[in-house]
């Protein structure tokens, strides 16, 4: 696994685009401050970039960083959730603009799975995280089921978890708004 993180950490910070396990699903990642990484999952995956994607990182303590407002109860989510919760925050900052909705916000999950939060640590930045499906296509459940297309795409495969069968669910999604408003995306 650590040499699984010490190469994707380079390609990171090279700008490189990763296919690696999540605490969801596989996902496309990227240094989620990297403008010209953040168009390369774009059109990896075939998608407009007016639709945002999600950022892992690994430590709540970090979220004042790229958010310019965190609402109490974020923490409260963040502490209390039992499955991966991806919070969508308005005020994004110091992240790559094409990754900012147009409204000015962006998702985070903070991760706890052993490989990707550890990659976030080493990597000392979000990584951008999106399902690594082509876009409309639905979201593979385990690494046998990404597209060839995909893999062959990136710059770095993570061989960790390769064969790790497990079926897996993306994470909830809501979205807080300054005031404390709670909207579900999804459950």
């Amino acid at each position: 696994m650590q040499e699984d993180i010490k190469k994707a950490c380079e390609v990171l910070r090279n700008g490189g685009v990763i296919l690696y396990p999540t605490d969801t699903i596989w996902g496309i990642g990227c240094d989620a401050t990297n403008e010209e990484a953040v168009k390369r999952v774009y059109e990896i995956k075939q998608r407009n970039d007016s639709k945002s994607m999600l950022v892992l990182m690994e430590n709540p303590a970090k979220l004042q960083t790229y958010v310019s407002e965190v609402p109490d109860i974020a923490w409260d989510l963040i502490d209390l959730t039992d499955k991966p919760l991806t919070i969508i925050y308005e005020g994004a900052k110091n992240l790559a603009a094409n990754l900012v909705a147009e409204d000015g916000s962006v998702g985070i999950r903070i991760t706890s799975e052993l490989f990707s939060s550890e990659l976030c640590r080493q990597f000392r930045k979000p990584i951008v995280s999106t399902s690594a499906n082509l876009s409309g296509e639905a979201s593979p459940a385990n690494f046998k089921e990404i597209p060839d297309e995909i893999k062959k795409s990136v710059d770095y495969v993570v061989t960790y978890r390769q064969k790790d069968k497990t079926k897996v669910q993306p994470s909830s999604i809501v979205k807080l708004s300054k005031n404390g408003t709670i909207e579900i995306i999804r459950k």
